[in-house]
């Protein structure tokens, strides 16, 4: 029996399993964004059928997830907003407001350790693909972490997401998978999600010690997190490189190299 995809109102007990499968994928102070705070509940109520799980229900092992969200975008670099906060909070406003969604915004796309490497990252996006031609989307919407950037925490996003190899193609392996794929590099956003906390959390989530106020390189970190010791806060802000894909017509074939 092959993997299959498997909706969150499909099999919500599934999630259960999620931390434990998943850990270490991102890196802890991934899983403390501000927006999480008001909007993560709200994804698994209002938007179940936009979370999923690449299943194998023979071995009964999670693959891999993806995590999505649709929202009102008019297929311009302007109007894709300050960064993915920016892109969540629009994508509920725009529901509660009663906005018919013209995309589909991928907030996570991730395949579980010890399965890394099979190929499954491209089965993942394929699958958000479908789910937002099924809906009559225009557009995929990948507000993605560069899997390389925290290589170069100095050097900037908008410079970084130019950087190409020898061959031609994107520097970076995860934006070069979604070019193979069909996908545009559209925007790279400096402050694409915000992560604060006290000082005493952010060691706790990074290992290291802030002894005083300033920016700081930190292990993971895809640029710097500045800390305030006098107001106790330490304040980040992920950049992200927005790969899109126009759904408008027939689905490219991918490229047939891993």
């Amino acid at each position: 029996m092959s993997p299959r995809f498997v909706n969150h109102s499909e099999r919500p007990e599934l999630w259960d399993r999620i931390p434990e499968v998943f850990a270490g994928v991102v890196p802890e102070y991934n899983l403390h964004g501000d927006i999480n705070q008001t909007h993560w509940n709200r994804l698994f109520e209002e938007f179940r059928d936009y979370q999923f799980l690449l299943y194998d229900e023979e071995r009964d092992e999670i693959l891999g997830a993806g995590r999505s969200l649709p929202r009102v975008w008019d297929g311009t670099p302007k109007d894709l907003g300050s960064g993915l906060d920016d892109s969540i909070s629009a994508a509920y406003l725009a529901r509660d407001t009663g906005r018919k969604p013209t995309a589909l915004v991928a907030l996570g796309v991730e395949v579980a350790p010890k399965h890394q490497g099979s190929g499954h990252s491209k089965a993942l996006l394929t699958h958000l693909s479908d789910l937002a031609r099924a809906d009559g989307f225009d557009h995929l919407i990948v507000p993605l972490r560069p899997i390389w950037k925290h290589r170069y925490p100095l050097a900037p996003i908008e410079r970084y997401a130019t950087w190409t190899r020898e061959d031609g193609e994107p520097f970076d392996p995860w934006i070069r998978t979604q070019v193979r794929l069909g996908g545009t590099v559209t925007a790279a956003m400096e402050r694409s999600s915000r992560i604060s906390g006290t000082v005493a959390e952010w060691e706790s989530w990074t290992g290291m010690a802030f002894p005083g106020d300033g920016d700081y390189v930190f292990p993971e970190g895809l640029s710097t997190l500045r800390v305030d010791r006098a107001r106790d806060r330490a304040v980040y802000w992920e950049p992200a490189v927005w790969v899109t894909f126009d759904l408008r017509g027939p689905a490219p074939e991918a490229a047939p190299r891993s």
